[in-house]
C-alpha cells in the first residue's frame, strides 16, 4: 500500500537563469508546479499567452501535415506498433535537429498548401460533374444554351416537371383564345422522363407575353446555368478536358506530398518541440517574477528532492527550500507498487486516487481482483491463451506504453488465475477434451477431471463458496477502515464504524449459520450448536445497539442521534445485498462453461467424418474466440464492479489529485540525457 511521500519545494532564482532552470525541471519531470501568490506588489506574472498561442499553432500545423502525409503516404506499421510508447532520443541528437525547426515548419506549411490545392481541385471537379449532369438531358440539342431570339422570333429553352408529349404540348401552347387564330408556336421535346422534360420553344415576338403566361401555368423554368455560347455536347467535352487537367493536378500534388515521406520524423520532432515550448510557457505564465528574480512553488517526490536540489544548486545560484506539506495542503498522489499489484493501480485510478489520509488499496485489491477474475472466466484453455498473448506483447514490445503495460500485466496475471480455477473446476475450452475424445476417437471415458469440483454439477456449492469469498472481501474492507481510523488517531471511529459493524454483521452471519433451515438450503453440513447461537445472538444485538447509539454521534440532540443511528442500523440490509452481489461469480463462471460446451456440441453434430472434422474446427475456433472475447470483458467489468461498489464502499472515499509533473509531454519522442 504505497503512496509516494511528497515534499513541498520552493525555488527562488535569478531571472537570467529562468529559462535554463525551467528546461532542467521539464527534462527531469519530477516536479509538479503550482501557481501561488507571494503577496508582494513587487512580484508580478508575465503575459506570455501570445507566444504560447504561436507555439500551439506551429504544433498543430506539424500535426496536420503529418495527418495529410499519412493520408497520401501511409507509414508502415506492425501489428504491435499501437502498443509502443514514444521513442527515445539523445539530447545531443535533439539539439542538432531543433536548429532546423523553422525549415520543418515551412515544410509542413508546404504540405498543407498542396492539400488545399487538392481540395480546391476536387471541389471544382464536383462542380463540373454537377454541370455535366445538368447538361446530360440536353446532349442532343444542337443550339447553344444561351440562344434566345432571331429578328422575328423569341426562343425559350428550359424544363417542365412532367413527361411531355410534343404534339400535346404544342397544341396547348398554341391554342386560340376568344376566337383568335392559333398562335404560331414550334415546340421540340429534347428529352423526357417521368420527373422532367427538356423543351425548346420558338414563337413570334408579338406573342411573347402570351406564351410566357402559358409557360408559367405549366411550371416552365429556365436552366440555372445557361450562359454558355456552345452547344451542350461541345460544352460536355470541354468540361471533360477540364476534369482531366484537374485530376492531373491532383495526382501531381499527391506525388509531391508523398515525396515528403522521408521527412516524417522531422515533422514529428517539430510537433513535439513546439508542444514542449507551449508547455513551458504555460508554466511561465503563472510564475511570479520581479525585475531580477523569479519563484517556483510545487511538489516533488521525497526520494527525489535531495538529488534535484543538489543538481540545481550545482549549476545555478538559487535558493531552494524543501519542507513537509501543511495539513491543509492539497498534496498530489503518486502510487508505487510491486509487480503483482502495480497493474491494479489502473483500476484504483479509474475509481479515484486515495485521499491524503487514506492508504493505497492496490495491494489488497490485487489479491481479490485476480481471484475473482479467474473464478469468473474459469477455463484453463482461455487462461492459457490470455496469458500467452499478453506475455507475447510484453516481451515483444520493448518500449510499451506504461498504461498499456499495466493492462497487459493485469490480464497476464488474470490469465494465470483463470488457469488455476479452470483446472480446479475441470474446464478446458469447456468440455472439449471429452467431446473430441468421444466424437473422433470413440473414447467417452476420457475427460478432464476437476481438481476440486465441477460447478455445473454442483452449482449450489459454487454459490456458497462465492458468498464466502464475498464475506471475506467485505470484512477485509471493514478491517482496512479500522486500520485507517487507528492510524489517524480516531479510536472512536475505529470502534463505532468498524468493531460494532463486525459484531453486528459478523454475529448475524454466524447466527444464521446455526439455523438448520439456512444450512440445509445452502447444502452445508454444519452444526454449530446452541451455545454458539446464543453467543452470536448476543454479539449481534450488542452490535446493533451500539450502531443505533453511535451511528448519529455527530448530532448533539439525542432524539436526532437515535433516529440517525436507527437509519444507520438499517444499513445491515446493504450487507445482505452486497453479499448477494457475489453471486455474479457463479453466474459468469457458469456462463463461460455453458457457452463453451454449446459450441463444442454444435461442432460435433456431424460426427467423425472428414467434413465433420472441418466443421468442428471452424465452429470451435469461431465460437471459442467469441466466447473468450465476451467473457474476458465481462470478467473485467464485473470484477471492477465488485471492487468499486462492495469493497471500496466499506472504507474508501478517494478524491486524491493525480501527481502531474512539469515534463516533456511529447507524442513521438522522449529526449534523454546523453550517457
Amino acid at each position: 500500500m504505497s503512496k509516494v511521500p511528497m515534499k513541498q519545494i520552493f525555488i527562488c532564482g535569478l531571472k537570467k537563469d529562468r529559462k535554463q532552470i525551467l528546461e532542467l525541471l521539464q527534462m527531469e519531470g519530477i516536479v509538479e508546479i503550482r501557481d501561488f501568490d507571494p503577496e508582494d506588489e513587487y512580484f508580478k506574472t508575465m503575459d506570455v499567452m501570445s507566444q504560447k498561442a504561436q507555439f500551439d499553432k506551429n504544433s498543430n500545423v506539424a500535426e496536420q501535415a503529418l495527418s495529410v502525409l499519412e493520408k497520401y503516404a501511409p507509414e508502415e506499421k506492425t501489428l504491435l506498433s499501437s502498443f509502443e510508447d514514444v521513442k527515445d532520443m539523445a539530447r545531443s541528437e535533439y539539439d542538432r535537429y531543433i536548429v532546423h525547426v523553422d525549415t520543418y515548419i515551412d515544410m509542413a506549411a508546404s504540405i498543407l498548401r498542396l492539400e488545399k490545392q487538392i481540395q480546391d481541385a476536387e471541389d471544382r471537379i464536383t462542380s463540373i460533374e454537377n454541370r455535366q449532369a445538368e447538361l446530360g438531358p440536353w446532349i442532343s440539342f444542337d443550339l447553344p444554351m444561351d440562344f434566345r431570339c432571331t429578328e422575328l422570333t423569341e426562343a425559350f429553352i428550359g424544363t417542365v416537371p412532367f413527361a411531355a408529349d410534343q404534339e400535346d404540348l404544342g397544341s396547348k401552347l398554341s391554342e386560340s383564345s376568344e376566337g383568335d387564330a392559333e398562335l404560331p408556336v414550334a415546340v421540340s421535346v429534347i428529352s423526357s422522363s417521368k420527373e422532367m422534360s427538356c423543351i425548346f420553344l420558338v414563337c413570334l415576338k408579338k406573342d411573347v407575353e402570351t406564351i410566357k403566361e402559358r409557360l408559367k401555368d405549366i411550371n416552365f423554368s429556365m436552366p440555372k446555368s445557361s450562359t454558355q455560347s456552345c452547344i451542350p455536347s461541345e460544352e460536355i467535352k470541354q468540361l471533360d478536358k477540364q476534369k482531366q487537367k484537374l485530376r492531373a493536378e491532383i495526382q501531381s500534388c499527391k506525388e509531391k506530398i508523398a515525396a515528403y515521406s522521408s521527412a516524417r520524423e522531422d515533422l514529428k520532432l517539430c510537433s513535439d518541440y513546439f508542444t514542449m515550448r507551449a508547455e513551458k510557457y504555460t508554466v511561465l505564465d503563472g510564475l511570479p517574477q520581479s525585475e531580477s528574480t523569479f519563484f517556483i512553488n510545487g511538489y516533488v517526490p521525497a526520494h527525489c528532492a535531495d538529488v534535484l536540489c543538489q543538481r540545481i544548486t550545482g549549476l545555478y545560484d538559487v535558493y531552494i527550500d524543501i519542507e513537509e506539506p501543511g495539513e491543509d495542503e492539497d498534496v498530489p498522489v503518486l502510487l508505487t507498487n510491486g509487480t503483482l499489484s502495480e497493474p491494479i493501480e489502473t483500476v484504483v485510478e479509474s475509481y479515484s486516487l486515495p485521499g491524503r489520509n487514506e492508504i493505497d488499496p492496490s495491494k489488497i485489491t490485487s489479491i481479490f481482483y485476480y481471484i475473482f477474475f479467474g473464478m469468473m472466466l474459469s477455463d484453463a484453455g482461455y487462461g492459457i491463451l490470455l496469458s500467452l498473448s499478453t506475455a507475447y506483447v510484453l516481451l515483444k514490445v520493448k518500449n510499451i506504453k506504461p498504461g498499456m503495460k499495466k493492462m497487459m500485466k493485469l490480464f497476464f496475471y488474470g490469465g494465470i488465475s483463470t488457469i488455476f480455477w479452470g483446472l480446479a473446476f475441470g474446464s478446458f475450452f469447456g468440455n472439449a477434451v471429452n467431446v473430441i475424445a468421444t466424437t473422433f476417437f470413440n473414447r467417452p471415458d476420457i475427460k478432464l477431471r476437476p481438481l476440486w469440483f465441477e460447478p455445473m454439477s454442483e452449482p449450489m456449492r459454487f454459490l456458497v463458496f462465492a458468498f464466502g469469498c464475498g464475506i471475506v472481501h467485505l470484512f477485509t474492507g471493514l478491517g482496512i477502515k479500522f486500520y485507517q481510523c487507528v492510524k489517524q488517531g480516531d479510536l472512536m471511529g475505529a470502534f463505532c464504524d468498524s468493531v460494532l459493524w463486525f459484531m453486528f454483521a459478523g454475529g448475524g452471519i454466524v447466527y444464521l449459520l446455526t439455523m438448520p433451515m439456512v444450512t440445509n438450503m445452502l447444502g452445508l453440513k454444519l452444526s454449530l450448536g446452541s451455545t454458539v447461537a446464543t453467543v452470536a445472538a448476543v454479539v449481534t444485538i450488542a452490535g446493533c445497539i451500539g450502531v443505533v447509539l453511535t451511528g448519529g454521534r455527530e448530532s448533539r440532540n439525542w432524539f436526532k442521534r437515535i433516529l440517525k443511528g436507527a437509519y444507520a442500523a438499517y444499513g445491515i440490509t446493504g450487507y445482505l445485498s452486497d453479499i448477494l452481489s457475489y453471486s455474479r461469480l457463479l453466474a459468469l463462471g457458469l456462463a463461460t462453461g455453458v457457452i463453451a460446451q454449446v459450441f463444442n456440441q454444435m461442432g460435433s453434430m456431424l460426427g467423425a467424418t472428414w467434413y465433420g472434422a472441418l466443421i468442428f474446427i471452424a465452429i470451435f475456433l469461431i465460437g471459442h474466440i467469441l466466447n473468450i472475447g465476451i467473457n474476458v470483458l465481462g470478467a473485467y467489468v464485473h470484477t471492477n464492479r465488485l471492487q468499486f461498489v462492495e469493497f471500496f464502499g466499506k472504507f474508501y472515499d478517494g478524491g486524491g489529485k493525480r501527481f502531474e509533473p512539469f515534463t516533456e509531454k511529447t507524442k513521438y519522442f522522449k529526449v534523454k540525457e546523453d550517457k
